[in-house]
């Protein structure tokens, strides 16, 4: 993909918007989980909170500007999300599952960019 003159397809622009809301859910989560009574039970998820939302944001960044490595890193960021969405699946507090459902969303629009690319 040529990046001086690349346009966003749709696919592109659906990751692109996805990963950014799903960083801000991770974002969310982790600063909610953090003022959770017991912090310990709840270590897992901001550590993957953190991972996740990161990597969502270079995902993004990539994506936006046509790097020759947006495929790889969205097949990545599909990877990560999973895990972050599993990890935060299984906490009741409804931060956590508005996290999960953003993670789920993130690694369907990553995945699905990947293979139109």
């Amino acid at each position: 993909m040529n990046q001086a003159t690349h346009a966003l397809s749709p696919a592109m622009q659906a990751c692109i918007d996805a990963c950014n809301a799903c960083a801000q859910a991770c974002d969310f989560c982790a600063a909610s989980c953090l003022q959770e009574a017991d912090v310990t039970p709840m270590a897992a998820c901001i550590r993957s909170d953190m991972d996740c939302a990161q990597i969502c944001r270079l995902c993004a960044a990539f994506t936006a500007r046509g790097s020759q490595h947006a495929v790889a890193l969205c097949e990545l960021c599909a990877e990560i999300c999973d895990a972050c969405g599993a990890e935060c699946a299984r906490h009741d507090m409804a931060h956590c599952q508005a996290c999960a459902k953003a993670c789920r969303a993130c690694a369907e629009a990553c995945r699905a960019m990947a293979t139109a690319h």
